[in-house]
Order: C-alpha cells, then structure tokens, then sequence
C-alpha cells in the first residue's frame, strides 16, 4: 500500500512555482439528487449539522492559504453569495442581545477569504465551469474543490498537494483507493510509482469506467490542483460522457505529457454526493462535535439499541419515540 508521504517542500522551489493562491469552488449544478430539497435551496447550501456544506470547503481552502476564492453559480444559486457576505440587520440584532458567539458564526463565512461569483450560463459540465474561471486566475495555478468531497479539517491533503505541486509543477489530482465495485462511480487514474511516498505518476485518466476496463482501483476525488496549461486544453476538448465537457478527459491530455502527478489519500472524507452519503456525513460531523457529539452519541446509542431489539415492530417505534 502506498503512504502518505511527508516531504518537506525544497527551499529552492522557484517563486512561480509557489503562486497558488487561488481556489475555485464549482458550485452551479441542479443537485437534482436532493430535490425538492434544492427546487428553491442550492444544494451546497444544505445544512451539515449547523454549517452549509460549501462552507466547510472554502474553510479547507482557507486553512491551506487560499485567500482568493471563486465560486461557479447558476441561476437560483444566490442564497451562497448572500451566506458569504455581511448580513447588516442580523449582525446588529445580535450585538444588541449580546449574543458574540451567534454573532461571530454570522460574520465568519465573510472573513474566511475574499470570495468572488461568476455564473456558468450553461450547464456544460465540470471541465466547462473550470474554464470559466479563466480570466480571474489568469497564468497563475490554482485549485478546484468539489462540493461534494468534504475532508476532515484534521487532514492536511489539500496542502500536500500545494506542496507536490511546488516540487514538481505541472498539475495535482487527489486520488483515493476504492473497491473495484465503485471504480464506476469516479474518475480513475493509471499510475506509476514516483519514488515519493504516498505520490504517483499518473499516466492516464478514464472518466467513470466499468470495472473491467478500469486501469486501477485510484479514484479521483474532489480535489485538484491545476497548472493554468489546463485552459487551453479545455478549450479544445469536445463533450465526452454524459454531452459534457469533462475535466477528466482535459487532464487525460496533460497526464500524456508527463505532468500529472497524484497524492494518495487515505485519511476522513466525507461525501455529500448522495442522500445516505449525506446523512452519514451529518451524524459523523455531529458525533465529533465537542458541544453536541456526547450527547448526541448518547442518543444515538439509545436509537441503534431500539431498533436491534424492536426491530420493525410498532412496539419498538414507540419506545423510540418514547
């Protein structure tokens, strides 16, 4: 099993190659998985246990130095500008109760980075909303989180991969071993070894392959770090699966090229992708909360034991709900 490495970044790394500062969030699809929870509710905006889920991603960001966030909406995505930016009449109702932790919640999205809105006029896919961020990151690498990966904020993978990046340029993918009935689900790289721990040469990417034509068991996940070469092939690269146009398929091009590399991660990630992914995200986060989780096992603990002695009986519903 490939681990984690745990080189340090050189002193000698060029300057350029030290510029990522910038991170886009793509955040315009219709999260039609979750509806009619998002038929008026942007899907990223989704409470997990008190926090929006988008807002744990552009937390991750922030705590790896990317203090320049841009964010890929569509229509009827307003609800995640308003969550970034000040709420004058609700941070002055909470002043005048007091209420400094309420109020510090309120304010703490807004101070997290400076925070940018574009809008991907058509839904062409993940490689079309990277495009769009073109003109504002410019000649400069940057990374893209997907709103559907969490990683635990104990976990250090996005800053690993700045650091790969710093050492080797070119472009960064995390990649997650997953069991051959799930390759299908994900991206997934073929790869070699680099002679670093825990990183690879990836040689190729296939968008969603069947089992059998899989070329590994690493799956992308949602977290990248991209070299600014990647506009130009996205530009060129024609829809792939699905009518869309695939970031998998552009980073294919650049991985021919030799200037792919991955992190291997095997650490927390949580995915919101779906509806139990969702809820085993939220009682996960909530189990490890220091204000709610103790109590919040407790119950848990109550619940679980209630339903292996009652089963689907209605005796063992009431005394759960007793």
């Amino acid at each position: 099993m490939i681990v984690p490495h745990t080189t340090p970044p050189s002193d000698s790394t060029p300057e350029r190659a030290r510029a990522v500062r910038k991170a886009v969030v793509p955040a315009a699809g219709l999260g039609t998985r979750f509806l009619p929870a998002t038929k008026a509710t942007p899907k990223e905006m989704l409470p997990v246990v008190d926090k929006p889920a988008i807002q744990y991603v552009v937390e991750e960001a922030a705590a790896a130095g990317l203090d320049d966030v841009l964010m890929i909406t569509g229509r009827h995505k307003r609800a995640i500008e308003d969550h970034f930016d000040q709420a004058f009449e609700l941070e002055q109702a909470l002043a005048a109760k007091g209420d400094a932790v309420r109020l510090n919640a309120v304010r703490d999205p807004a101070r997290l980075a400076d925070i940018h809105h574009i809008r991907q006029g058509d839904p062409l896919g993940l490689g079309h909303a990277v495009l769009c961020a073109r003109h504002h990151v410019g000649d400069q690498p940057f990374a893209v989180l997907l709103g559907d990966d969490l990683i635990d904020p104990r976990e250090t993978l996005l800053s690993r991969m700045l650091e790969v990046r710093d050492r080797h340029e070119g472009s960064v993918v995390a990649l997650m071993e997953v069991p051959p009935e799930q390759i299908h689900l994900y991206g997934c790289a073929a790869v070699e070894p680099s002679g670093e721990d825990g990183v690879v040469h990836v040689t190729g990417l296939v968008e969603k392959p069947s089992r059998e034509d899989a070329p590994s068991h690493y799956a992308v996940i949602g977290r990248y770090v991209l070299d600014p070469a990647v506009f130009g092939v996205l530009e060129r690269t024609p829809p792939g699966r699905g009518g869309e146009i695939q970031l998998t398929d552009a980073l294919q091009e650049l991985a021919a090229g030799g200037t792919v590399h991955g992190v291997v991660f095997d650490g927390l990630r949580y995915d919101t992708g779906d509806k139990a992914d969702y809820l085993r995200t939220v009682v996960r986060l909530a189990c490890d909360r220091a204000d709610l989780g103790p109590e919040f096992v407790a119950w848990l603990r109550q619940f679980v034991a209630g339903l292996e002695e009652g089963g689907e009986s209605g005796e063992g519903r009431e005394r759960l709900a007793a």
